[in-house]
């Protein structure tokens, strides 16, 4: 058993002694339960590159894949602060669960955000509280090359019936999840930015896999490649264009619950780094080793990187409910930069990990190995390219203004 899954299991037992009902337990206690069943498969997910179904299966037992939807649809009503705490324990313990729930989770965030009003996504809301779905997102294509504001495929409409051929070059968890939530143009004619978002569900498309999913890290994701083949209704484009989903909820929702777990990744490897400077000192009548000053580095970084999620958080719950103020330049700068400095301060906090164990934390079989941490959060720079990112940027930067005061 290594040092998180005797973590994982202490956090459990805590909350063990609280009389448990999925509808009374904290959030914090039933995340603990997910989990401790995460970071028990967690090896075996990486190693076999196979969903993480304890993960889930807990996640449904604890009834979190439901917890933003709103009370009145059966759900708990989440805020995006506690499901960004989720996703920080859930990374911990394992990447690919922590990724898998952080994308399921900006999906619900849409359909809560963006559906209300529309009798198809509040029965869909109804239908993920109650059936603890899980939610799978398809927004990349062979020919967007990772630009999901532009979309090849195109909605076909025959009156209220609506039909989309799309070539998915990724579509995470796309053969386990219940649904997909998945973006295209509003119709033959019109441009590639000109785009809607659908929720679809099982029993309405069809996936041919056309692309396997063998990767340095995140194994678990099973990101494979498909083509998505769905026939539904009308009623499930929602009812708000792409353009003020995509800038309201997908990016800064994306952003937030993506950084949190790779904070979380980053967290589990200064875990280990502490126990192998711990274990070092002692043998050594308390003379730390040569790389403890790289695991003052590693948790220094992890805490710059925690605050700056935390300063995100606070900064989109306080606009949460002005889409003025959400579509302004500063908070999408903001935002944006937030994937971009997360990503980069993950990296480094697990590398710095890794030198404060020095060989122990390199090789695969010591109970301080880093080496699935690093693979993991090696991914975060890459999944959407922060040299996109920051060549986007360059006129929204410039129009910026720089601060006054500290706090402005």
């Amino acid at each position: 058993m290594n040092v998180q899954e005797v973590q994982f299991r202490s956090l459990a037992r805590e909350s063990s002694r609280v009389p448990f009902s999925p509808d009374s337990a904290s959030f914090q206690q039933r995340a603990a339960a997910v989990a401790e069943a995460a970071a028990s498969e967690a090896e075996a997910v990486d190693r076999e590159a196979r969903f993480p179904l304890k993960a889930i299966d807990a996640a449904r037992k604890e009834r979190l894949l439901g917890a933003q939807i709103p009370i009145e649809f059966g759900g708990d009503g989440a805020s995006i602060s506690e499901v960004a705490d989720m996703c920080y324990a859930l990374g911990r313990a394992c990447a690919s669960a922590g990724m898998i729930f952080a994308m399921h989770q900006t999906k619900i965030a849409c359909l809560v955000r963006h559906g209300a009003g529309s009798s198809w996504h509040e029965r869909l809301m109804r239908r993920v509280a109650a059936e603890q779905l899980l939610l799978a997102s398809s927004t990349t294509e062979g020919q967007n090359g990772g630009n999901i504001r532009f979309s090849s495929a195109a909605v076909e409409r025959e009156g209220a019936e609506i039909s989309l051929v799309r070539d998915a070059t990724v579509i995470s968890y796309g053969a386990e999840a219940d649904g997909i939530v998945t973006i295209a143009r509003r119709a033959d004619d019109a441009t590639g930015s000109d785009q809607v978002l659908l929720a679809i569900t099982r029993d309405d498309y069809t996936l041919e896999q056309t692309l396997a999913w063998e990767t340095l890290g995140m194994r678990g994701t099973c990101s494979a490649g498909f083509k998505l083949s769905f026939k539904g209704s009308a009623e499930q484009i929602f009812p708000v264009a792409y353009e003020k989903i995509h800038a309201q909820t997908m990016t800064p929702v994306a952003h937030l619950c993506w950084s949190s777990v790779w904070a979380g990744i980053a967290a589990a490897a200064v875990d280990r780094a502490q126990l192998f400077i711990r274990k070092a000192a002692r043998g050594a009548g308390g003379n730390l080793p040569p790389g403890a000053p790289h695991f003052t580095a590693a948790k220094m970084t992890l805490t710059k990187l925690r605050a700056i999620i935390a300063a995100n958080l606070d900064s989109f719950a306080a606009r949460e409910q002005d889409e003025r103020a959400l579509a302004s330049i500063d908070f999408q700068s903001s935002i944006n930069l937030l994937k971009v400095e997360a990503s980069e301060l993950a990296v480094a906090v697990v590398m710095h990990a890794m030198r404060a164990c020095g060989l122990s934390g390199y090789r695969n079989d010591t109970d301080v190995s880093v080496g699935r941490h690093l693979r993991d959060v090696l991914s975060a720079p890459i999944m959407i390219n922060n040299d996109r990112i920051l060549a986007s940027m360059g006129s929204a930067t410039l129009m910026s203004a720089v601060p006054a005061s500290l706090r402005d």
